[in-house]
């Protein structure tokens, strides 16, 4: 896809928080191929979950508390199984969630949009949460998918250790890949708690990122139209 993702709202300080061995010139050059990714994660050794609660043990002490005492003896279990909720992302296949295509859709090939999916992510800086909602269009050509798949698909790539520039990037690729439409829209909304909860400390603030592809990224009409219909949601 020779397209790009737009980001609306700088937060103050990102940009210090990012790993200095990142390339500067945006999330697409910063990141490796989701497929090649996920080849390096396959051939990763996990940990068992013994290792993992004592990693949560250390940290409890590391903050300053007794992982022994009654309120936290528990806490290493619960943190290690609350992760496989959080990251189950990762155990789960944007292929498989799209595989399945309606073809007989009595001749409709104008635009689906489906609005508001909320989700929840979390930072890959930080490991702290980012929560909002994600806006997703296209425009079909051979067949689409059921609605709740393009939910399903948010939440594949939310669940995961991500940016959120990332994460509309590869959205709006799986999408483009997989139903090869004429156009795909993604935007993401979303506030950040590594924003409000530490650092510049500045709650209520929000980071929209956008990408297009196909008709969207080529008709400015079509991005008009898009926007028109999401403020008409509101």
């Amino acid at each position: 896809m020779d397209d790009v993702v737009k980001t609306f709202s700088v937060r103050p300080g990102f940009e210090d928080d990012r790993d200095d061995t990142v390339s500067a010139s945006g999330p697409a050059a910063a990141r490796p191929d989701e497929t090649t990714d996920d080849a390096a994660r396959a051939s990763l050794e996990r940990p068992s979950r013994e290792e993992a609660e004592a990693a949560v043990r250390t940290l409890l002490r590391w903050a300053g508390d007794d992982p022994d005492r009654e309120g936290l003896r528990e806490t290493p279990r619960r943190v290690v199984k609350a992760y496989e909720e959080f990251f189950k992302g990762y155990d789960e296949s944007p292929d498989e969630v799209l595989s399945r295509v309606f073809e007989e859709v009595e001749g409709y090939n104008d635009l689906v949009l489906v609005r508001d999916i909320p989700f929840t992510s979390h930072c890959e800086h930080h490991v702290v949460p980012f929560v909002g909602k994600a806006h997703i269009a296209y425009y079909p050509t051979g067949g689409v998918v059921g609605l709740s798949k393009l939910a399903r698909l948010v939440d594949v790539f939310a669940k995961r250790l991500q940016t959120q520039e990332a994460m509309t990037a590869q959205i709006a690729d799986a999408i483009e890949s997989h139903l090869n439409p004429r156009g795909v829209a993604v935007l993401i909304e979303a506030e950040h708690m590594c924003m409000s909860m530490r650092g510049v400390l500045k709650q209520g603030s929000s980071t929209v990122t956008v990408q297009f592809s196909g008709v969207f990224r080529d008709d400015p009409k079509q991005q008009a139209h898009f926007y028109t219909l999401l403020r008409g949601a509101r």
